[in-house]
């Protein structure tokens, strides 16, 4: 990191404006060394930054400091396209977004047959991040599908099942619960191929009835109702931004570009 100056703001002043901690907790920290500026530890108080340019992570998590930026956590409900204006007129995602005075755009997409999570952004670079299927952020859904889905089916899974556009393989995969009509299973994935869930569970011969993505990289649905919408928490934040930091070395999107969503291998 370069010699500070008398320009820039107190590091400390910028961490509590961060909502990280009190100015005094804050002097604490980076005493202790546990902040870092650009990647290098700064123990001196008298240090400042440019909260426009530098990078802050206290205890390796990423500290927000553009607050011009916006980052929601959606629960889609099934009906809605992931699209911020349907050219054919059907429920889309402009009713959540409307909500904050930004204009933001999903990552990714769902089908308009599959609920859950949905991120809503202006954050360009981290979506580029979360949304390419090369930098491998992993996405779990709990699938219902026809059947009862065997210890073998999980394990084929698992190993990989060839399909019309190449091999695919879940990171994960368990059965949650099993009857003779139904089958509930879990499955965790990096891929970003159009519909790959049900493709993958129709080519084994459990065809999908139902399906919901319940996590994307760090984030969960939780208990977050259909149809609503809520702005992460801090640690929200700053794990969804350290991921970004961590992978996104490859040609990032340009600061404002919205996340593309016209890619049909965009997701499930």
């Amino acid at each position: 990191m370069t010699e500070m100056d008398t320009e820039g703001v107190r590091l400390q002043k910028v961490l509590a404006n961060a909502g990280v901690a009190s100015r005094r907790v804050s002097e604490d920290m980076i005493v202790a060394g546990r902040v870092r500026v650009n990647g290098v530890v700064v123990t001196e108080l008298g240090s400042r930054i440019d909260p426009e340019t530098d990078l802050v992570d206290v205890d390796g998590v990423a500290v927000q400091l553009d607050t011009s930026k916006r980052y929601v956590i959606l629960n889609k409900p099934t009906g809605v396209v992931s699209s911020m204006r349907d050219e054919r007129g059907r429920p889309d995602l402009r009713q959540y977004a409307d909500e904050w005075p930004e204009r933001l755009y999903n990552v990714g997409r769902l089908d308009a047959d599959t609920s859950g999570l949905l991120i809503l952004t202006n954050d360009g670079d981290l979506a580029h991040v979360l949304a390419h299927p090369s930098f491998g952020v992993t996405k779990m859904y709990i699938a219902k599908v026809e059947g009862r889905v065997s210890p073998q089916t999980i394990a084929a899974l698992t190993k990989g099942i060839e399909l019309e556009d190449g091999l695919i393989a879940a990171d994960k995969a368990r059965l949650l619960d099993a009857s003779e009509d139904f089958s509930i299973v879990e499955l965790t994935l990096h891929s970003g191929r159009n519909r790959i869930v049900r493709r993958m569970m129709a080519e084994v011969g459990h065809p999908v009835v139902d399906l919901v993505r319940r996590r994307f990289g760090p984030l969960s649905l939780g208990p977050l109702p259909v149809g609503r919408a809520r702005e992460l928490t801090t640690i929200e934040r700053g794990a969804l931004l350290t991921l970004s930091r961590r992978d996104g070395g490859t040609e990032p999107a340009a600061d404002d570009a919205p996340p593309r969503t016209d890619d049909p291998s965009a997701e499930e």
